[in-house]
């Protein structure tokens, strides 16, 4: 999984006072879980916008002034309620022997023959959970739709889990291939045309 550095600085006080300061200042309060004790550091607003403001999802390298790193994701994010600014960060620390979970996208992929024929893909499940060692974590999960025909359901059985395991159900259906409304009212006309066929010869 691709990787994202943020820069900052640990901080000395974590009091409200404190905390108001930073984000006046432009900074947003951050606190890292997962270690021998939280690491509770600020970095600048900007810094986090190809981190939060992406579908995509990253692992994130911490990194503080005095040269210390910390290999993380990100955990909980907090937004202000009306101007959506970022509040609090909390992330995870990770550990090369540890497995985690975090939820990847969806990539679907392939052409469903279903939709060729006029129906319509429904994306069930646009991420999915994923739990492995960081090293195996996927940048995305692939679903490939080339065999689903009109009215046929992909479930999470028949995606790839290679050194990775999705969590979620068995009868979890990731993706659809519904008749649309213009195939469907098609096909009815059909039916009508078929069936007042055999009435017509018969009054002759």
């Amino acid at each position: 999984m691709k990787s994202i550095t943020i820069k900052g600085s640990e901080r000395e006080s974590v009091g409200k006072a404190a905390t108001r300061a930073a984000r006046n200042a432009g900074m947003v309060p951050c606190v890292l879980y997962g270690g021998e004790q939280p690491v509770h550091f600020v970095a600048e607003d900007k810094a986090f916008k190809n981190l939060v403001y992406t579908p995509n999802v990253h692992t994130v390298v911490i990194d503080l002034e005095g040269g210390k790193q910390f290999n993380a994701i990100l955990q909980d994010i907090q937004f202000h309620p009306v101007n959506d600014q970022i509040l609090h960060i909390d992330f995870y620390q990770l550990h090369e022997d540890k497995e985690i979970t975090m939820d990847v996208p969806v990539k679907v992929i392939g052409n469903s023959k279903g939709v060729m024929a006029g129906g319509v893909l429904r994306l069930n499940q646009r991420k999915l959970k994923v739990r492995a060692l960081p090293a195996n974590l996927p940048d995305f999960i692939e679903a490939d739709i080339t065999d689903l025909e009109m009215g046929n359901k992909l479930y999470i059985t028949k995606l790839p889990q290679e050194n990775y395991k999705l969590l979620q159900p068995e009868n979890t259906v990731v993706a659809q291939v519904r008749i649309s409304r213009a195939a469907m009212k098609a096909a009815q006309e059909a039916a009508k045309a078929a069936k007042g066929g055999p009435a017509k010869g018969k009054k002759k």
